[in-house]
């Protein structure tokens, strides 16, 4: 007699490795992101202490020197909120913060959080536009020195990123200013000393003046920032020159901008990829000591203002502003590291 054979159906599985995978890099991104409220948290703590420590008081500050008396700063300081015990001050300021609603500015009367959206389009104008410049420049010199490790141009780009990384932005741009500006000797004023633009001007010629206001503060930031991009940017690279794989490349016969391109570069993004989020977060905080020396009217310029007062409420709000915008970056450079190498969260 012929066996009676029972099919069985065979259920379709992944793989016993793609559940693991999964719950993996759904661990990896909870760690990323509860890290992330965490530090928020420190830096909303650590925000209201710091500052505090500021010597001054606000309240005399405002009023110019003029004359006040008693009677007048004791209601100026119960309006502002200044005449409570300290904790309650804390658990008012983090309720609020919580919320969305980061207090009012003691020296403009205006909510923060109004004072932040209209300095943030000129921060991103300013450092916007040095951060493509100097990433740009910063990964293209960053890779041809690598390819080129030990010859004369790499060298001189090494060297020379070297030494204006060193230098200070307020430093170089009040050089910048003096030369650039001012005139020195046969040197011409050319550019603006400072501000955003000239006033009196609109459509196509309101654009060009304020590129012309741009030129010096951009032209610090890309010597200063590029480089950074430079050095990390030449370093992976290095790191990927003796592996295997490219000696197989060149052996097929590719061309070395193929083999650099196609295969070395995209090996080495990781490190510059955290750089560049890094930056990018610093992008949007802005840049104080560059928009303090030029005058332009950015969130630097602003949090320098408030630090003179102090405002309170303005400094703690962009002191988290600033925080935040660089710890939403780094979260999401970890978050893109799985798509650059799937090895990373297993």
């Amino acid at each position: 007699m012929a066996a009676d054979v029972t099919s069985v159906p065979v259920e379709e599985t992944a793989g016993p490795g793609a559940g693991s995978a999964r719950s993996g890099y759904v661990r990896y991104v909870g760690g990323k992101l509860g890290g992330a409220v965490v530090s928020l948290l420190a830096v909303l703590v650590t925000g209201f202490f710091l500052f505090r420590l500021i010597p001054g008081d606000p309240v005399k500050t405002m009023t110019g020197g003029r004359p006040i008396s008693t009677a007048q700063l004791a209601e100026y300081r119960r309006e502002f909120g200044l005449d409570l015990p300290l904790w309650e001050q804390f658990t008012d300021y983090c309720g609020k913060a919580l919320t969305g609603d980061l207090g009012t500015s003691y020296q403009f009367r205006a909510p923060v959080i109004d004072k932040i959206t209209e300095a943030l389009p000129n921060t991103l104008l300013l450092t916007g536009t040095a951060f493509v410049l100097y990433t740009a420049l910063g990964m293209f010199l960053g890779t041809r020195s690598a390819w080129r490790n030990g010859s004369l141009s790499d060298r001189l780009n090494t060297g020379l990123a070297l030494t204006l990384y060193s230098v200070p932005s307020f430093w170089l741009g009040l050089l910048l200013i003096i030369v650039f500006s001012v005139g020195v000797g046969p040197i011409p004023g050319l550019f603006p000393t400072g501000g955003m633009e000239s006033g009196g001007k609109e459509g196509f010629a309101y654009m060009l003046d304020v590129a012309h206001h741009l030129v010096l503060p951009v032209v610090t930031l890309v010597a200063v920032e590029y480089g950074q991009t430079l050095l990390v940017t030449r370093s992976a690279l290095l790191d990927e020159m003796g592996s295997d794989y490219l000696t197989t490349a060149r052996a097929k016969g590719l061309r070395d901008d193929l083999v650099r391109r196609r295969h070395a570069v995209p090996n080495a993004l990781l490190p510059t990829v955290t750089l560049v989020f890094v930056n990018l977060g610093r992008t949007v905080a802005g840049v104080i000591l560059v928009e303090t020396v030029f005058s332009w009217p950015g969130l630097g310029g602003l949090f320098y203002q408030a630090l003179s007062v102090p405002d309170l409420p303005l400094v703690q709000g962009l002191f988290l502003f600033f925080a935040a915008a660089v710890i939403v970056m780094n979260t999401l450079a970890d978050l893109v590291y799985p798509l650059l190498d799937p090895r990373v969260g297993r």
